[in-house]
């Protein structure tokens, strides 16, 4: 994993359960308005994920917050015990075959510990990329030109050429990093994560030290 751009963390002595829960709760809200906006997007082409060979779930996404590393722990810790077992599971043999491909240059298609039949078992949890990933959108960085991403390969063959939706990611990455520097704030956390969904779940019962190998960059090892 490539350490230069991630920064070391202290974490607090205790994260109390109401300030963790209120900024969760926030987190939700901006989830929600982001999912009611995607989907009018998506429905103005048509569009309907359901699952397909190139699918998303198979993509190597890294997540950047820790609001977001929070927000799967509690839904992971809602499943069940053996489901729990089983993820975690996936998720240690995902992150030893990813290390291997690294390790040789190889491009790491394998499938998220969380998609079962194609579903995900944390659907209402998962995180921004997850929910925005798929259809065209733009990006307006400040004093640049806007800067435009196509949908997913499976958009691009079945819906190229239809009248472009405005759909811009700007004002939620704006408010997923106010909402994250806030929260960094408010419990004197510090630095950055770099961490794939199975590197997260991993991470989920090892506690400060855990998470604190995210922020520094220790990926895993093959």
């Amino acid at each position: 994993m490539n350490t230069e751009r991630l920064h070391a963390m202290k974490l607090p002595a205790e994260l109390p359960d109401e300030t963790l829960g209120g900024f969760l709760n926030r987190l939700r809200q901006i989830f929600a308005d982001m999912d009611q906006k995607y989907e009018k997007a998506a429905a103005h082409y048509g569009f309907q994920c359901r699952g397909c060979e190139d699918n998303c779930c198979l993509t190597r996404f890294h997540h950047h917050t820790f609001l977001e590393f929070f927000f799967i722990r509690d839904g992971f810790r809602l499943l069940d015990p053996s489901a729990q077992i089983a993820i975690r599971s996936k998720a240690e043999a995902v992150c030893r075959r990813s290390a291997q491909a690294l390790k040789i240059g190889s491009t790491v298609r394998l499938m998220c510990p969380l998609n079962a039949a194609g579903l995900c078992r944390l659907y209402p949890y998962r995180p921004m990329i997850c929910r925005l990933h798929g259809i065209p959108h733009e990006l307006h960085k400040p004093g640049q030109p806007v800067s435009h991403g196509p949908g997913c390969n499976f958009f691009e063959e079945h819906f190229y050429g239809k009248p472009y939706y405005k759909f811009d990611r700007t004002p939620f990455y704006f408010e997923i990093a106010g909402l994250e520097n806030e929260f960094k704030q408010a419990t004197g956390l510090s630095g950055r994560i770099k961490l794939t969904i199975a590197e997260m779940i991993i991470r989920i019962e090892q506690g400060a030290e855990g998470i604190e190998q995210g922020a520094e960059g220790k990926g895993c090892r093959a």
